[in-house]
């Protein structure tokens, strides 16, 4: 029997002794089992991976998870000598590929790159294709707001006008979003709260092609993650009006936020990580920690995604469990008092 084998062996012995005082790491923390580093045997490498790695990614080609997914994949290709591909399996608001990735064999070789919908959908949605207890947490790798940004079908400059023509005609402006669930879907009914206003919804299948329609004048304003939308604000193809969290963004600091543009208090920032199904042997995923870790804040690769519109956290796996065991509830309240609903 090779080291790793013995060691994954060993580790998978360690867990079944524990699975009557573990209930996944949204009811708890995190099981102690997730957390145990064991030390990495020198042929490690040479047992795991033998075979390419597939990293889902829950929105189409384009958007920020993309850019991410893909930064992540070149990276882990170069450390692991084997191939990680980056498969875009969008649709059902990201509950098909949560689906997916839930059900997969865990052995390391299929990932999922999670992001807010993960947490929000379980109150949004009767039913799901996965639970929350059904994931590994890897690592919670950058936070990134969203952005409320029109095209030229609506040339307003500032978040205090577009409000004003908001409330003048109810339901005249459409606010596209990422899809049903996402945090731009969850922004938008939050401004709509919080400014009195309503919009009509407009959800696609991730924000890559929400952006491509706003550019072209198809829908009149948008709410979606930062860097699917900062190189069309740069070049002045879209109008930023604001962005969603408390504080500008350390690679656009010239983009007010939306709390400064016009309603105090109004904060959300969205995350983005790293996950595998539930039982991937603690090696490997500490492994993978290790390593997109490293790529994350490789300095050159940190800067990119910093001007991308990315805030870098590159966590350990605890931190990614105990942020989304904090963040269900606020979603969940979020949901509640927006009154969002899945169109």
């Amino acid at each position: 029997m090779s080291a790793l084998n013995y060691d994954l062996a060993l580790s998978n012995h360690h867990q079944k002794d524990m699975s009557t005082t573990r209930r996944g790491f949204i009811k708890t923390s995190i099981s102690i089992a997730a957390l145990v580093t064991y030390p990495l045997s020198p042929q490690a490498n040479s047992t795991w991976p033998t075979r390419p790695i597939k990293i889902i990614v829950p929105v189409p080609a384009g958007g920020s998870l993309d850019i991410l997914a893909r930064t992540v994949a070149k990276g882990l290709t170069e450390k692991l000598g084997q191939s990680v591909i980056v498969e875009n399996m969008a649709g059902g608001g990201s509950n098909i590929a949560f689906g997916y990735v839930a059900k997969a064999a865990p052995d390391g070789y299929t990932l999922l790159v999670g992001w807010d919908s993960l947490v929000i959908n379980p109150a949004l949605y009767p039913s799901l294709p996965y639970k929350l207890d059904q994931f590994a947490p890897i690592t919670l790798a950058i936070t990134a707001p969203q952005v409320l940004v029109v095209g030229p079908k609506l040339p307003v400059k500032n978040l205090k006008t577009f409000i004003e023509l908001a409330r003048r005609d109810p339901g005249s402006i459409s606010l596209a979003n990422a899809g049903n669930g996402s945090p731009g879907h969850l922004a938008g009914s939050l401004l709509e709260s919080r400014a009195n206003i309503q919009f009509t919804n407009i959800p696609y299948k991730g924000g890559a092609p929400a952006v491509v329609d706003l550019v072209a004048g198809h829908v009149d304003s948008l709410m979606v993650t930062l860097p699917a939308a900062i190189q069309h604000i740069r070049s002045g193809r879209l109008t930023a009006l604001g962005i969603s969290s408390s504080k500008r963004s350390t690679g656009a600091p010239e983009m007010p936020t939306i709390a400064e543009a016009g309603l105090p208090g109004y904060d959300l920032n969205s995350w983005q990580g790293f996950l595998a199904p539930t039982g991937t042997p603690n090696l490997i995923v500490n492994l993978l920690n290790k390593e997109i870790v490293g790529i994350l804040k490789d300095p050159e690769v940190k800067r990119q995604l910093i001007s991308e519109g990315f805030e870098v956290i590159a966590s350990s796996p605890k931190t990614l469990a105990d942020y989304l065991t904090s963040s269900t509830p606020k979603w969940a309240k979020l949901v509640k008092d927006s009154g969002a609903k899945v169109d």
